[in-house]
């Protein structure tokens, strides 16, 4: 008799969740070597999470954004407003490269749908920059100090009336609503259904279906090339996103000036909003494994690294409300992914904390001799061929660098090889030496 979810370890409940990602249920594979394919690429990193020690090689996985685009000679700002465009660049690569996982085209995104958001967080490419560069986020207070108890008292209200309004100006209306909370019965509904018959907000409403349309026709290309990747064995290194509590706050909220002031000023109110957002942290991350069934979710840190906060402040500030995302999300099956941008050599100690074989750690400018020998016990490392060296050094200084990774950070399993940030753009023959290299050569060292 199968054993009942609630019943489960956190154990099975990750085998669980990675033996129907490794089932393929649903995929029409194109024959049985991309099965065999598909299916030789989950088990190796399941192999590697677990920190198993198996005959089989190190996984690779080239980490990116707009990087394949510029591979084959177009601008990002092309692929941003052609969805088949980018969809075939995608393919191209796959079939040329042979990665054993690929970040999703869906992380581009799509100009036109932006442009009908009036979307005011990001500058992006052949809108209000040049077509050649990647999108920029614009920083600011989107959330004023004084705003801290709305945020806590009822986060999804702030989003909708006064967030959301700031930063997409289609939906600027929406400030214009009475809070949906008040909607409790019959004689107290009027108010607020007459606020949607407001000119503006029947605007809204109208630019909405729109900008709806236009996303089914963006996202219909997505889908088919993920159906079309799975098919023929490819697998998405990604299944869900979250972030942070503390860089919720401080990348798009308070900004990174402002969240540090609050540190001094607010710490309280911080902390309180912190502990508000975590559990929808950690349901935002579990809604893309019970829809995809790939049970890796991603979660970019962007303010913990050493030098951005003291260990004091990181120990107080930053770390707690992660861990509990990152513990939500095990207790349900999940893996997290973890994008430690910059270095995280003095946090390494904290990663300890966690639950051995659960997690995955992509490092920056981590020292991975030092993180293998501090966390290579509990945690699966990835990283960290630096991006520079693929865009300026020669095959042969990959390759050695590949090498030295893998002798060191790949020492008995427990590890990924990939680059230490996200690629905008890259060489084909760099590129081919770490993806080729680490095939040949990368088989698991036993001491």
């Amino acid at each position: 008799m199968e054993k009942k979810w609630g019943k489960m370890t956190i154990e099975e409940r990750q085998e669980s969740r990675l033996n129907q990602w490794l089932s393929g249920q649903n995929i029409q594979f194109v024959g049985p070597e991309a099965k065999a394919a598909y299916e030789a690429r989950i088990t190796r990193l399941k192999d590697a999470v677990q920190l198993k020690k198996v005959p089989d090689r190190v996984p690779v996985f080239p980490f990116f954004t707009f990087m394949p685009v510029t591979l084959y000679g177009a601008t990002p700002g092309e692929v941003m407003y052609d969805g088949k465009k980018l969809v075939s660049i995608w393919e191209r690569y796959l079939a040329d490269y042979e990665p054993d996982f690929y970040i999703s085209p869906a992380l581009v995104m799509h100009g036109p749908l932006l442009e009908k958001l009036g979307y005011k967080l990001y500058k992006w490419p052949g809108h209000n920059i040049p077509g050649r560069y990647p999108y920029q986020c614009i920083e600011e207070e989107y959330m004023k100090p004084e705003e801290y108890e709305a945020l806590i008292e009822d986060p999804s209200d702030f989003w909708l009336r006064s967030y959301l309004p700031r930063i997409c100006e289609a939906v600027g209306s929406l400030r214009n609503l009475l809070p949906l909370t008040g909607i409790v019965e019959l004689p107290v509904l009027g108010p607020h259904l007459i606020t949607l018959g407001l000119p503006e907000v029947q605007k809204t409403l109208s630019d909405l279906m729109e900008v709806g349309r236009v996303a089914i026709e963006w996202g219909g290309h997505i889908m088919a090339f993920e159906k079309e990747a799975q098919e023929k064995g490819y697998v998405n290194g990604a299944g869900g996103f979250t972030k942070a509590p503390y860089d919720v706050l401080g990348d798009t909220l308070r900004g990174t000036q402002g969240i540090m002031m609050d540190i001094y000023r607010n710490p309280d109110l911080l902390t309180k909003a912190m502990e508000r957002l975590t559990p929808l942290m950690i349901k935002l991350g579990l809604g893309g494994p019970m829809q995809s069934g790939n049970p890796i979710v991603f979660i970019p840190l962007h303010k913990g690294a050493d030098g951005f906060m003291s260990d004091g402040q990181f120990k107080t500030f930053y770390w707690p409300s992660l861990r509990e995302v990152i513990l939500g999300l095990i207790e349900e099956g999940c893996i997290p992914l973890l994008f430690a941008e910059g270095g995280y050599n003095s946090r390494l100690p904290y990663l300890k904390e966690l639950p051995k074989g659960h997690c995955i750690w992509m490092f920056d400018r981590t020292d991975m001799v030092k993180a293998k020998e501090v966390v290579g016990d509990t945690t699966c490392i990835a990283g960290n061929i630096p991006v520079s060296k693929i865009l300026s050094g020669t095959p042969e200084e990959i390759r050695r660098l590949c090498k030295e990774l893998i002798d060191g950070a790949g020492r008995n399993g427990g590890y990924i090889m990939t680059c230490g940030c996200s690629m905008d753009e890259a060489k084909p023959d760099t590129l081919h030496a770490m993806i080729d290299f680490t095939k040949e050569y990368g088989v698991y060292r036993r001491e």
